[in-house]
């Protein structure tokens, strides 16, 4: 049993780093955002732990013994660094307020719009973000000191925000 535990874990860690991973980069280049939310990163790395400290038992040869430590050790490093990321946009990302959803008139297309404040830490403006399957999401829109969204749609994949206009097929977006 502590042979799966010990193979499980190191599995799921991998898997954990690589979606943690994609989620920095989705959000430094503005892509499809495709991992699960941070918390959710952050329990099944939890998980991985717990499976790795189980799988210790497991004493077979150096190669388990090894890939357990690697586990342990991956998977702390990796539960710390997403409590901190979690711990930092708790404190300081400030309030999101969902104002709208519209969906383009064939129905293909949803965009959920949110307007931040950031308090004293930052400025205030207006968010929107295209919906994919699942929990998949793309930001598309972004604009700083707008109180209002104005949302009017050209055809079946351009909208118009704010008089900035956007041609979704071509993975159109503004501000980012």
């Amino acid at each position: 049993m502590e042979n799966r535990f010990n193979s499980w874990s190191f599995y799921l860690i991998l898997i954990c780093i690589g979606l943690a991973a994609y989620s920095l980069y989705s959000n430094i280049y503005h892509t499809w955002l495709i991992a699960p939310p941070n918390y959710i990163l952050f329990i099944i790395s939890l998980l991985a732990l717990t499976l790795g400290i189980l799988g210790l038992e497991d004493k077979r040869n150096r190669l388990t013994k090894t890939r357990s430590w690697l586990t342990i050790t991956l998977s702390t490093l990796t539960s710390i660094g997403l409590f901190v990321v979690l711990t930092f946009t708790a404190i300081f990302s400030g309030v999101n307020e969902h104002v709208k959803t519209v969906n383009s008139p064939d129905g293909h297309y949803t965009i959920d719009f949110y307007r931040y404040n950031a308090g004293a830490a930052g400025s205030f403006g207006v968010r929107g973000e295209l919906d994919g399957p699942l929990w998949f999401k793309k930001r598309i829109y972004y604009e700083d000191s707008a109180h209002l969204v104005e949302v009017e749609w050209k055809d079946d994949s351009t909208v118009e925000v704010n008089n900035h206009t956007l041609n979704l097929n071509k993975g159109g977006s503004y501000g980012y």
